[in-house]
């Protein structure tokens, strides 16, 4: 089988990133890992992106993406406007995105942030049972 030279591996991901915002990074996925045990996940370093989901189509089964940006990370979610978000961490304006801008990892191991994880899953979960 071709290899897909658009793909990479997750230390791809890692590489883009400034040292201080690796540990977001990796905490992040740590996260995304001990939620949802079936998780696929698609690395497109040209896109400078992770992502995640129930299945490999980024648009219809993932619900999250780890993005490398030059003074943050941001953890991103493909149908945020669909989520509750009590504590407002979510930015941006569009019909579905929405994102968070990290520089630690403290604040990516948050509760809020889990639980919007969880949602997302969830949300993702069902989508793909319905189709």
């Amino acid at each position: 089988m071709p290899r897909d030279e658009t793909r990479g591996q997750f230390c791809d991901i890692l590489a883009l990133a400034k040292p201080e915002l690796q540990p977001v990074c990796q905490s992040l996925r740590r996260i995304i890992e001990s939620l949802h045990k079936g998780r696929v996940e698609i690395v497109w370093p040209k896109h400078k992106i992770a992502s995640y989901g129930v299945g490999p189509k980024k648009m219809t089964e993932h619900y999250a993406y780890i993005a490398v940006q030059g003074s943050h990370i941001n953890l991103g979610f493909y149908y945020g406007a669909l989520l509750t978000d009590p504590s407002r961490l979510l930015e941006g304006s569009g019909k579905k995105l929405r994102h968070i801008k990290l520089t630690e990892s403290a604040a990516a191991e948050s509760p809020e942030i889990r639980a919007l994880l969880l949602q997302a899953i969830r949300e993702r979960d069902r989508h793909a049972t319905d189709a």
